[in-house]
C-alpha cells in the first residue's frame, strides 16, 4: 500500500512539473519574441481544451461512461461567463479578479447542468447513455441560438424571442440569438489558463486517489460487484459526471473570455469529438496523456501550416490520427515494448538482492 502512495504521489508531481515546465519555456519563449503571434493566439484554447480532456476522462476513462455531450458543458460555462463578466464590469473593474469570478460562475453552471443531466441519465449505461447526453448538447446549442440576453437599468433581462426582448436606451445587449455574444471584452490569459489546468489536475488527481475514486473505479470495473460491497452507484457515478462538467464549465468560460465574439456553433458535436478523440489517443483513465494529447493535437494542425504544407495539413494531421490509434490499440507492439521494459527493469531487480 506504501509502495503504491507513493507511486501516485510520484505520478502527480510529475503531471505538476511538467505544466510548470512547459508554461515557464513557453513564458521565456513568448518574451523573447521566439513564438508567433498566431501560436501565441492558440495558448488560451490549447488550456481550455487541455481541461477538456482531463475532465471528458474523469467520465470516460475513471467512470467508463461513454459522454457525447461534453461541448454543451462548455457552452453552458461560456456563455455564462460572458454574462457574469459584463454584470460585474462596474462592480469587479480588476480583470483578475472579475475573470476568476467569471470562471467560477461558468464552472457552477456546467456543474448544474451536470446535475439536470446526470439525474435521470445515469441510469442508463452504454450506447443509451451516449445519445442522451449527444442530445443534450445539441439542445443547449440550440436554445442558446435562440436565446436574447441583455441587462439596462432595470436589471437583467432574457427571452427566447427577439420580439419580445426590450431594453432600455442605455441598455446593453449581451447575447444576441444567433450572432451569439458580441462585444465581449477580452480577459483570458495563459496565465489564467495555466492556474486553471492546475487546479483541474489538482481535482481530478485527489479524487481519483480517494476513497470516493475507488469507489468509481469498481463501479467502472464490475459494477454488479461494486453494488454487492455497499457502493452507492448513483451518488459515486453523479459525483463523477457533475465534477467533470463543472471543469468543463470552467473551460468554457475561459474559452468564452478569449474572444470578441462567441457563437453556439463553436460547441457542436464536433467539438465533443474531437475533446472524445484527445482522451482516446492519450490513454482512457491516464491523466497526463489526456493532457499530452490534448496540447499536441490541438497545435499540430497550425504548425504544420508554418511548413509550407497548409493545403495538406488536415489530410496529414488525420494520417498521424490514425497511425496513433493503431499504435496504442496494437497488441503486438504493446508486448513489444512490454517486454523491453521487463528487460530493463530485471538486471535493476537482480543487483538490489
Amino acid at each position: 500500500m506504501k509502495k503504491k502512495l507513493n507511486k501516485n504521489s510520484l505520478n502527480g508531481f510529475i503531471n505538476y512539473g511538467i505544466i510548470l515546465v512547459v508554461y515557464l519555456v513557453l513564458q521565456f519563449l513568448i518574451g523573447g519574441g521566439m513564438v508567433s503571434n498566431s501560436l501565441q493566439s492558440l495558448l488560451v484554447p490549447a488550456c481550455c481544451y487541455v481541461v477538456m480532456a482531463m475532465s471528458l476522462n474523469l467520465t470516460v476513462g475513471i467512470l467508463g461512461e461513454l459522454s457525447l455531450g461534453h461541448a454543451g458543458f462548455m457552452s453552458l460555462g461560456a456563455f455564462s461567463g460572458i454574462v457574469t463578466s459584463i454584470l460585474l464590469q462596474s462592480v469587479l473593474p480588476a480583470v483578475p479578479l472579475r475573470l476568476a469570478v467569471s470562471m467560477a460562475a461558468g464552472a457552477l453552471a456546467g456543474g448544474l447542468g451536470g446535475v439536470i443531466v446526470g439525474v435521470p441519465v445515469l441510469r442508463l449505461r452504454g450506447d443509451y447513455l451516449a445519445i442522451v447526453t449527444l442530445a443534450f448538447g445539441q439542445i443547449i446549442k440550440n436554445i442558446i441560438m435562440v436565446l436574447y440576453v441583455g441587462v439596462d437599468g432595470t436589471g437583467l433581462h432574457v427571452a427566447l424571442n427577439s420580439d419580445r426582448f426590450i431594453l432600455a436606451e442605455d441598455g446593453t445587449t449581451i447575447i444576441k440569438g444567433p450572432m451569439g455574444a458580441v462585444g465581449v471584452t477580452k480577459l483570458a490569459s495563459f496565465t489564467a489558463g495555466f492556474v486553471l489546468i492546475l487546479i483541474t489536475l489538482l481535482v481530478v488527481q485527489n479524487l481519483v486517489n480517494s476513497r470516493a475514486g475507488r469507489a468509481i473505479m469498481a463501479l467502472r470495473d464490475n459494477r454488479i460487484a461494486a453494488e454487492s460491497v455497499g457502493i452507492n452507484v448513483t451518488k459515486y457515478k453523479l459525483m463523477a459526471f457533475v465534477i467533470s462538467a463543472a471543469l468543463a464549465g470552467a473551460a468554457g468560460a475561459l474559452f468564452g473570455l478569449n474572444y470578441s465574439s462567441t457563437v453556439a456553433s463553436k460547441f457542436d458535436f464536433n467539438t465533443s469529438i474531437l475533446v472524445l478523440v484527445f482522451v482516446v489517443l492519450g490513454g482512457l483513465g491516464s491523466i497526463r496523456g489526456s493532457m499530452i494529447a490534448a496540447a499536441l493535437l490541438y497545435v499540430l494542425p497550425e504548425l504544420l501550416r508554418s511548413f509550407d504544407i497548409a493545403e495538406y495539413r488536415m489530410l496529414i494531421y488525420a494520417i498521424i490520427l490514425i497511425l496513433v490509434m493503431l499504435a496504442t490499440n496494437n497488441p503486438t507492439l504493446k508486448n513489444f515494448f512490454g517486454s523491453v521494459f521487463k528487460k530493463k527493469k530485471k538486471p535493476a531487480s537482480r543487483t538490489s538482492k
